[in-house]
């Protein structure tokens, strides 16, 4: 399964950013390596890491040892909150650490401690992305009012925002107010948040003959909402990059959106 075979969603500057990614928090050193070398075996084209993880070196070495192209792969990372004002220096770091010349997409990990620092670093990033380091900025855990005092200040919407998205935390109005403002919505710890025992998951599971967890998976994708799963597991990095050869209907899409109001 390469790049070209994965749902992806278009980003500005014609980037296309594959749906389904694997996540890296919590993944270092010996275990992240083989872990991010795992998922690129098992399909994966799109993996997320940040400075703050500290696994960058790891997932560059096993980006490299994977033999894949540059070009076919995504790679996300991000700036912490305490890198305000030392913007350049930090990504310069992260593709240092990741043997790259640039990313394909950087994110603000979190919104700056000083309400002040949010638009000069959002500038900052602005000028990473016109600089090449990165090929598309954008953000992550940010309300949409504080996206929207981004777009007012640049008139540059952050391509992606990261947030903790599940069935469970669907929101409707949220989820529209992303689209409302082209930004595409990205998830992370979609199982954490998840009962996989729930009855709606296991009714519409077994109608497909998957697992709980791939359902919810697919259900991120179904929506066009990026999602990025995390193992450690061989078998489970695999089974979880394994949700293309099914798709949800309407009918069970709306159920499961139903979750979050449940």
């Amino acid at each position: 399964m390469d790049h070209g075979d994965q749902p992806t969603v278009a980003l500005p500057g014609e980037v296309r950013m594959p749906l389904l990614g694997f996540g890296t928090w919590q993944v270092t050193g010996q275990a992240g390596y083989d872990a991010v070398l795992n998922a690129l075996d098992a399909g994966y084209r799109h993996i997320d890491t940040a400075t703050m993880y500290g696994n960058e070196e790891e997932v560059g070495r096993a980006v490299a040892e994977s033999g894949l192209r540059r070009e076919d792969l995504f790679i996300t990372t991000k700036l912490p909150p305490d890198r305000v004002g030392r913007e350049r220096e930090t990504i310069e770091a992260s593709l240092r650490a990741l043997g790259v010349d640039r990313v394909d997409l950087w994110l603000v990990h979190w919104p700056p401690s000083n309400r002040a620092d949010t638009i000069p670093v959002w500038r900052e990033m602005l000028a990473a992305r016109d600089e090449g380091l990165t090929r598309a900025v954008g953000v992550s855990n940010f309300s949409t009012a504080l996206i929207d005092e981004l777009i007012q200040a640049t008139e540059e919407s952050p391509a992606v925002n990261q947030i903790r998205w599940s069935p469970s935390l669907y929101d409707r109005q949220r989820h529209r107010e992303h689209r409302d403002r082209g930004v595409v919505l990205e998830g992370y710890s979609p199982f954490k948040t998840s009962d996989l025992a729930h009855p709606v998951l296991a009714r519409i599971a077994a109608a497909h003959g998957v697992s709980p967890a791939q359902v919810v998976l697919r259900w991120h994708v179904d929506h066009e909402i990026v999602v990025i799963p995390k193992s450690v597991t061989p078998e489970r990095i695999r089974v979880n990059a394994d949700i293309f050869q099914f798709s949800l209907t309407a009918e069970e899409m709306r159920d499961i959106d139903a979750l979050g109001s449940a």
